[in-house]
């Protein structure tokens, strides 16, 4: 395959760069400053694509370049790909489902109770010498609380089977309602808030759920209600967010992405209610090496004639 051509959209682990390199012809987009001078001279070679979360394959790509085959991302997020297009095109398009939910589960767990507790302002009141002067204040606990999730996939359910653990009661709205499952289901977004303590958004970003936890949403939770996000940062309305943060109107706040990654709103910087992460849900090396096997799966799989280990289209 090494006579192959690959394009790899954005920066992506030195594993899986390192591995790709030894198999197929590669190019990074990022390090040609002359992007159509780069297509015209290359275009023709590209058979594959393989990007992430940061960036995939949209329509302007997919028809610049008229031998691509598949595309395959290092994410089980697809709004970085034009999936009609791929379907148009007849060009495959595989994801790296399942091997990453446990670690963005955890992680989401692990923002509630950061949150909740407060773990990163007790930290700093301990490393600045502040406890010498008193004990720090009171927290809230999670075991009990009602926590609803937007949307109820492989990570929703991870989430919500550790929720579980803790003694929470669990409701959720998906596109449909689960007929296996035993939680409450709320037919709107709007709902689910009203009727939780804690709000995780899992949900696929796609144009129907786009800004999904708007205003209504936000309002909905309250002043002490808890809005924690592993999904996508257009999901939420940010500038909304935001001001319902600063305003009071949400009591706090555990973030892993955000609209315009890497730009966070710096208005969030000097609130002690959030937590800011840097779309790090998946970030463990044993995961993140599992990922990349599973591009590199199945992309030796389609260029060996086999089935696609995980394909979306």
């Amino acid at each position: 395959m090494n006579n192959i051509g690959l394009l790899i959209s954005c920066p992506l682990s030195p594993y899986l760069e390192q591995e790709l390199e030894n198999s197929f012809k590669v190019f990074k987009i990022w390090q040609f400053e002359d992007r159509n001078q780069f297509f015209n001279t290359h275009g023709n070679s590209i058979r594959a694509v393989v990007g992430s979360s940061a960036a995939g394959a949209d329509a302007e790509l997919i028809e610049t370049l008229p031998n691509l085959e598949i595309v395959s991302s290092c994410s089980v997020g697809l709004d970085k790909i034009d999936l009609v297009k791929c379907k148009e095109k007849g060009v495959r398009v595989t994801n790296t489902p399942d091997v990453l939910t446990d670690d963005v589960a955890d992680l989401a767990i692990g923002l509630i109770l950061t949150v909740l507790r407060r773990l990163c302002e007790s930290d700093r009141f301990l490393r600045s010498g502040k406890w010498k002067k008193g004990g720090y204040k009171l927290t809230t606990k999670f075991s009990e609380k009602s926590v609803g999730i937007l949307g109820m996939g492989r990570i929703g359910t991870a989430i919500a089977k550790r929720a579980e653990a803790f003694n929470c009661s669990i409701s959720y709205h998906s596109r449909t309602q689960k007929p296996n499952l035993n939680y409450e289901y709320f037919p709107s977004a709007v709902e689910l808030a009203s009727n939780c303590q804690i709000l995780v958004i899992a949900c696929s970003l796609t144009e129907e759920t786009r800004h999904i936890v708007n205003r209504e949403v936000i309002d909905a939770l309250g002043p002490k209600g808890v809005l924690i996000n592993i999904g996508r940062g257009l999901l939420v309305d940010e500038p909304e967010l935001v001001a319902a943060l600063v305003e009071g109107r949400l009591g706090s706040a555990g973030l892993d992405v955000f609209e315009n990654e890497p730009q966070v709103p710096e208005e969030l910087f000097g609130l002690e209610n959030v937590v800011l992460l840097p779309h790090v849900a998946s970030g463990t090396v044993e995961t993140r090496k599992a990922m990349a096997d599973l591009v590199l799966g199945n992309l030796k799989a389609h260029f060996t004639n086999k089935p696609l280990l995980s394909p979306v289209v």
